[in-house]
């Protein structure tokens, strides 16, 4: 059975995130987007793993996957999942990095949560900063149970991220020591995609994985992974691809859902001060140095990619699966109709009403036949959907914490005001 998977989420515990991550809208939210197998994020945070037991059951007994006590069915399954801040020094230099955990099942989280709660203060933010270095970590979990899994988040991001330009590593063995065998997977993050990863040969024993890193409801599903699972679907069955790195066949990944790379916040390099940003080539010329300011810029992934890799731009492993990229409906929806908010109440209803009547966002953007899209929505809407089925975009790459801005449509064809769908 296909499962679309989205592993890293936050809880409205965490900073600068949403009130409405409540475990019933993320279930909602889920419903539309099409996600069948959410994180719960956060499940360090005490108030939330209360959430999480008291309003989550077993999808089955030993399943190790949740479902909303109140839901009519388990369409929705919940992984217990979270990230974690890890801030250490290291020989001469300070480490920051962000690792995502999934724990196999509520117990192993409570035995976890007293173990961390006894020596660092998991209290203060729903991604606690713990004072705890990358191997130990790793060796406490497994200590608790041999089935955790725990990965590097968002990658290659600078400023926390293994292989961060800001205080990461060049290779996972610096991080991860002797305890690099007990890590199978990585996350990509919203400002690299599979092709950029492939290009560094040190990945490949490891399983790619994508997922949202969502601080809003809205943002569920821009990156998730497709896996192919049996039925009756547990947590084994997901730790068991992610630790074989299995593609396709009975269980394994079909392929992953992207964000489009420059879309990101870290893609290329800049300094969000200064307004100035640029491609790799010109911050070598620069000296890595903002010509308006001369202050440092700050490195974004596109070059940070390309001082570790050992391969070139187009290399594709044999073992990688396919990826799909994708914007989100709703922003499809606002340009096409040229209304600036993604949130506003017309873009909302339009989104409501294609969800209710074709299907998920995610079967929408990727699947849907667009001629049976015709028969009751409009052509804008349409052709923005083939156009980012295509790729026939303008993108302005993100840089130094400011999100790329993405056009379906060039001004020379962007659809009049006076085009606006009547609802």
């Amino acid at each position: 059975m296909k499962q679309v998977l989205d592993l890293h989420i936050h809880s409205p515990y965490s900073r600068a995130c949403s009130p409405q991550l409540t475990l019933a809208n993320i279930d909602k939210t889920c419903r539309e987007k099409g996600i069948d197998i959410i994180a719960t994020g956060d499940f360090t945070y005490p108030a939330w793993f209360k959430a999480i037991s008291e309003q989550l059951e077993e999808t089955f007994v030993g399943s190790g996957l949740y479902k909303l006590k109140t839901a009519v069915d388990d369409k929705v399954k919940f992984i217990l999942s979270t990230e974690v801040a890890l801030i250490y020094k290291d020989e001469t230099r300070v480490r920051r990095i962000h690792l995502v955990i999934h724990a196999p099942n509520i117990e192993a989280v409570a035995k976890l949560n007293e173990r961390l709660g006894a020596k660092y203060n998991i209290k203060s933010d729903g991604r606690p900063i713990l004072g705890i270095k990358a191997p130990e970590l790793v060796r406490l979990l497994l200590d608790i149970d041999e089935h955790f899994l725990i990965y590097p988040a968002h990658i290659w991001t600078p400023w926390f991220a293994v292989f961060g330009s800001k205080s990461g590593f060049d290779t996972l063995e610096e991080c991860f020591k002797e305890e690099t065998k007990n890590i199978y997977a990585y996350e990509t993050g919203l400002s690299s995609d599979p092709e950029m990863n492939w290009r560094l040969s040190a990945l490949d024993n490891l399983t790619l994985l994508s997922s949202s890193d969502a601080h809003s409801p809205i943002n569920i599903g821009r990156e998730a992974t497709v896996m192919e699972l049996e039925t009756p679907i547990s947590y084994h069955q997901i730790y068991e691809v992610i630790k074989n790195h299995k593609k396709g066949g009975p269980s394994g990944i079909l392929y992953t859902i992207e964000f489009y790379p420059e879309e990101g916040m870290y893609h290329i390099d800049g300094h969000r001060d200064c307004g100035f940003s640029c491609l790799p080539a010109e911050s070598q010329r620069l000296n890595n140095l903002c010509p308006i300011c001369q202050k440092p810029l700050i490195i974004g992934v596109l070059n940070r990619v390309a001082e570790l890799a050992d391969r070139p731009i187009g290399f594709k492993p044999e073992i990688a699966a396919p990826f799909k990229k994708v914007i989100e409906l709703d922003k499809i929806i606002a340009e096409a109709l040229n209304i600036k908010s993604r949130a506003s109440k017309q873009v909302r209803a339009e989104y409501q009403r294609l969800v209710n009547k074709f299907g998920s966002e995610l079967f929408i953007l990727l699947d849907c036949d667009l001629e049976k899209l015709k028969t009751d929505t409009d052509w804008r809407i349409i052709e923005g959907v083939e156009r980012m089925r295509s790729g026939r975009l303008e993108i302005k790459p993100g840089f130094d914490g400011q999100y790329g801005d993405i056009n379906i449509f060039s001004e020379d064809d962007k659809p009049g005001k006076s085009d606006k769908l009547p609802l």
